[in-house]
């Protein structure tokens, strides 16, 4: 199996399923995790060094850090049924416990945290909605904590990729720290896959190919993108859907889009 996917195991102790540290991933900034957490279920964390994003992949919990408590939030039961998530925003140096008020699957995203932003609830109205791509690369994108809100080092975004489409695409890569045409980020993909028993590709490659790999992602699997192009493949008859969590020497996000490719974002005409 491809070093770059990390597969998903039955809960721990504290219902984590899988871990991506960036001592695991061999990197510098980002860490993540997916908590499947029982109804009544709570998970207690110390940040540390690290800004935090819970996102609530599904379910209603309960998420209280040090001087906030936002009670009885989330609303959907799956991610499937594409509307936006609840997620809370929690600083480096606080603390965070999750109450699973019913089933609850959460991610937790983090990176190098500075300290200048304060806990806060981020709701779905918060969360811009947009269509992007055209024809069988079309797909839906929720900003959930895009780089016009306020964060450290996060950037994390959820993708819909309908059966049949591709995203990421067409292919580009953000893996030089070359402002103002590219930023260097780090970034994880978790993928959920609808039947679940189905899978969705991704390609990770580089100019000079000295990294070029082409991986079969099943349900709550994850890839890791260190550098390279990135591009994914919904198969007909499996809606994919991924979280996106990236983050870098600098909080922006710059692609360059593999030039083979580029001719593609141009529409056809009607």
């Amino acid at each position: 199996m491809s070093k770059l996917i990390v597969k998903s195991t039955k809960p721990d102790h504290e219902g984590v399923i899988l871990d991506i540290t960036p001592e695991y991933a061999q990197w510098e900034y980002v860490g993540f995790q997916v908590v499947e957490l029982a109804k009544g279920q709570s998970l207690s964390r110390n940040t540390g060094d690290r800004e935090v994003c819970i996102v609530l992949l599904s379910g209603i919990a309960n998420v209280i850090t040090t001087e906030e408590k936002y009670l009885e939030i989330g609303e959907r039961m799956s991610v499937f049924e594409r509307i936006p998530p609840y997620s809370v925003y929690v600083s480096n140096d606080d603390r965070f416990e999750v109450q699973a008020i019913t089933p609850l699957d959460i991610a937790i995203c983090m990176a190098p945290g500075k300290g200048n932003y304060q806990a806060r609830l981020i709701s779905p109205q918060q969360v811009g909605v947009e269509r992007r791509g055209y024809g069988n690369i079309e797909r839906q994108i929720h900003n959930i904590l895009p780089e016009q809100e306020p964060a450290d080092s996060l950037l994390v975004v959820e993708v819909f990729t309908p059966n049949g489409h591709w995203s990421s695409y067409p292919p580009h890569k953000h893996d030089r720290d070359a402002l103002p045409d590219e930023s260097l980020l780090e970034e994880t993909y978790y993928y959920r896959i609808q039947p679940d028993h189905g899978f969705a590709i991704q390609r990770v490659y580089t100019d000079d190919r000295s990294l070029d790999e082409t991986v079969v992602v099943k349900d709550r699997q994850a890839v890791m993108v260190p550098e390279g192009y990135h591009p994914v493949s919904a198969p007909p008859g499996y809606d994919v859907y991924y979280l996106n969590v990236m983050a870098g020497p600098n909080r922006v996000w710059k692609f360059h889009n593999d030039p083979e490719h580029a001719w593609i974002m141009k529409k056809p005409e009607e």
